[in-house]
């Protein structure tokens, strides 16, 4: 019998929650850098007069990063949100890439060519395994950290474009690693059902554990029996019902 509880809350180990920190920080960072609020650095920077870019970049990239973490605790006892709140930090992930596409092609520029050398380059780069164990919080940032200096000499380059371009790549590959799990989670589902269906199963394992002693065998199906009651008064009737429908008079 499966355990009632899935295990949850193991988001810091994976590739993807590690990229997606790595969006949204360098996300706060583009935007900070590169999105211009005043008119007057619209010849150096984008322009965003409003704010509206700048906000709606960085609420994606949150997105992206928070709802894998929401997805992975709520696994507990719900595969179906889980499933649900990882597609929406992939959506999320998704739309972000789309802004940084389009900010290239403003500066009348093409996104790197997955066969340029450019791009080769940084999907070239291999992720470490995750090491820590007991201090989560101060040791997957600093792992975070170490495999953002991996991508640094893209992501620290003058040119708005180039970083736009890394960050494409780089949200490319968590969309991949997300599409990954979610399909990993629904096999999951498929062995060992849901929440809902464990705990029906663990609660006719109590109450089949709690049969009276005395109980008969069913006489279709060998199993015990359980006393019941109807209108016409108490009759034993078989633990393996609506499955089985074996009585015995009382």
């Amino acid at each position: 019998m499966p355990e009632l509880f899935d295990k949850h809350g193991g988001f810091r180990k994976l590739h993807s929650f590690t990229l997606a920190t790595i969006v949204q920080v360098e996300t706060l960072r583009f935007c900070r850098r590169f999105l211009s609020f005043d008119a007057r650095e619209a010849g150096r920077k984008f322009y965003d007069p409003k704010g509206r870019q700048y906000d709606q970049m960085t609420q994606a990239a949150r997105s992206g990063r928070q709802n894998i973490i929401e997805g992975s605790e709520r696994s507990a006892t719900s595969k179906d949100t889980e499933m649900k709140l990882t597609d929406v930090a992939r959506a999320s992930l998704g739309e972000l890439r789309g802004d940084y596409e389009v900010l290239i092609l403003d500066r009348n520029q093409l996104p790197w060519s997955v066969h340029s050398p450019e791009a080769k380059a940084v999907n070239a780069v291999s992720l470490d395994d995750a090491p820590f164990t007991d201090d989560l919080v101060h040791e997957s940032a600093k792992h975070a950290l170490k495999q953002r200096e991996k991508y640094a000499r893209w992501l620290e380059d003058d040119d708005p474009v180039v970083v736009a371009n890394a960050m494409l790549l780089i949200i490319g590959r968590a969309l991949n690693m997300l599409k990954s799990q979610i399909r990993s989670q629904g096999r999951a589902f498929e062995e060992t059902g849901g929440f809902s269906e464990r705990l029906m199963a663990k609660r006719i394992e109590a109450r089949d554990g709690a049969l009276d002693a005395e109980a008969p065998a069913c006489p279709d199906c060998g199993k015990a029996m359980r006393k019941r009651r109807s209108a016409k008064g108490a009759f034993w009737g078989c633990s393996g019902f609506p499955d089985c429908r074996g009585t015995r008079p009382v």
